[in-house]
């Protein structure tokens, strides 16, 4: 007895310490890849600095989202939201909801911070049926010829594409203040007094 009780002391000490230095191994192998790789890389994919106050890039955001066709649903001087609509198939609908925030540099200046989010729905349909009463059997449901077409959505994923950002960013500085769009247009040239040859042809 007393023999056996060292060796079963030192037994239970190996196997608890190997236990946990595998425990330990197991930690540090184990190094789990970034959610659909997701890496926080230094690119700046989804901002832009510009040299004018953020109230003046959100502006000049507004009118680059409005001169592409979205829909502006909430604005305020440091943030705003517009949606644009996509059919690309028969019973497909694209919606594409774009974010931008504006923030104040501490060195002067601003930051625009965009986010593109594109939710794809799909047509669904669903029969109607009406329910009869039977005598002796009960209630019986019967399809009535008639359906309801529901647009419902099945997915959502935040756009990752850098040159769809870096044209976006590019439209915004282009409505800035001093820039070519920005400037009043030219008057409309006099009118000529018509040809009694008739019109100009292309080449001539």
């Amino acid at each position: 007895m007393s023999s056996a009780t060292p060796f079963r002391r030192s037994l239970a000490v190996a196997v608890v310490l190997a236990w946990s230095l595998a425990a330990c191994g197991s930690r540090q192998d184990k190094s789990e890849p970034p959610p659909l790789g997701e890496t926080f890389g230094p690119e700046d994919t989804y901002s832009r600095t510009y040299p004018v106050a953020p109230a003046t890039a959100c502006e000049a955001t507004r009118r680059a989202l409005l001169g592409q066709g979205y829909v502006i649903g909430k604005s305020a001087t440091d943030a705003l939201e517009a949606t644009k609509s996509f059919q690309p198939e028969a019973e497909v609908h694209t919606q594409l909801n774009v974010r931008a925030t504006c923030v104040p540099q501490a060195i002067g200046g601003s930051i625009v911070f965009l986010n593109a989010v594109q939710d794809r729905y799909a047509l669904k349909t669903q029969s109607n049926s009406a329910s009869v009463g039977v005598s002796m059997i009960g209630s019986v449901s019967l399809p009535v010829g008639s359906s309801n077409a529901n647009l419902v959505r099945v997915g959502s994923n935040t756009v990752q594409n850098q040159d769809f950002y870096r044209r976006f960013f590019d439209r915004v500085a282009s409505y800035l203040p001093g820039t070519p769009d920005m400037v009043a247009p030219l008057p409309p040239e006099p009118d000529r007094p018509p040809d009694p040859l008739g019109p100009d042809l292309p080449g001539q």
